[in-house]
């Protein structure tokens, strides 16, 4: 499923494709299920000649807002994603329905053509992700139900400490829950908890201030990082559960040598070092 990383990627790509151009074209899907709230001949008529402002982004949503309301707004479910032509979308060990280079590209939802000649598409073969129309994106559901954007918005460390002291439910339910933390997917939960030494089993009010700290720290980092990356799961460090948590071998261990478990928890698949999370 595409986390963060990935939408905010997506964010550049439309930011470097689409702001400051004028939409001439509007290629919509007959698609009831993914146009959600609008028709497709509705939404390519209210975009079609629209300059694109800005690209913005809160948790997993993005938006185009445009010199004139609505915005665009967009959600990539567990298999959408943005592309323009001879550029592939990304592809993650995540991200299953992917489907190869081409355009238009394989389960296009939508391609905006802009007065420059430039393209830019959502696609999404499982159907799950959403495309709506919104006034102001920022104070209208589902945006305005998110928690804080997990990597612009971190509260500080103690009102952070203060939240999961509220809060019953194991961490990595908490860390999945949007309206607590947008952005956060399960394998950005399952890394942080690994990072930071804490097993997600634990009810989020158990933390110390010292290892709540040290989980925002991790939050943090490990967001950084892999938006720096640009989500290329390629250039994420070789320490990381990441590299390690897909093929579910019984006998994987993490760099530090720790056998690695999959269990089921809060409803997800969760992979951890029962001897480095405590």
């Amino acid at each position: 499923m595409p986390e963060l990383p990935e939408v905010e990627a997506a964010r550049r790509l439309a930011t470097r494709v689409a702001v400051g151009r004028r939409i001439a074209a509007v290629w919509c899907a007959t698609d009831r299920i993914v146009f959600e709230g609008v028709t497709p001949a509705r939404l390519a008529a209210t975009l079609r000649g629209r300059l694109v402002r800005a690209a913005r982004r809160h948790g997993k949503h993005l938006w185009l807002e445009l010199d004139r309301r609505p915005s665009l707004l967009m959600h990539f479910g567990m298999t959408g994603g943005l592309s323009v032509p001879a550029r592939p979308p990304l592809r993650l060990m995540s991200t299953r329905g992917w489907s190869p280079p081409g355009w238009p590209p394989r389960f296009a939802k939508l391609i905006l053509t802009f007065d420059d000649g430039g393209r830019l598409a959502m696609a999404d073969a499982r159907r799950l992700g959403r495309i709506r129309l919104r006034e102001d994106p920022r104070c209208e559901p589902p945006v305005a139900d998110l928690g804080f954007d997990a990597l612009h918005e971190l509260p500080p460390p103690a009102p952070f400490f203060a939240l999961l002291r509220e809060r019953t439910a194991p961490m990595k339910a908490l860390l999945l829950d949007q309206t607590f933390a947008a952005g956060v997917g399960n394998w950005i939960a399952d890394e942080v908890l690994y990072q930071a030494g804490i097993d997600p089993r634990r009810p989020a009010r158990t933390l110390s201030r010292l290892e709540a700290s040290r989980l925002r720290g991790r939050l943090r980092a490990v967001l950084a990082t892999a938006v720096r990356a640009g989500a290329d799961e390629g250039r994420y460090p070789r320490a990381w559960l990441f590299h390690r948590r897909w093929a579910r071998d019984p006998l994987a261990r993490t760099a530090r040598g720790a056998r690695i478990r999959w269990e089921t928890i809060a409803g997800r698949t969760t992979a951890w070092a029962p001897s480095a999370q405590h």
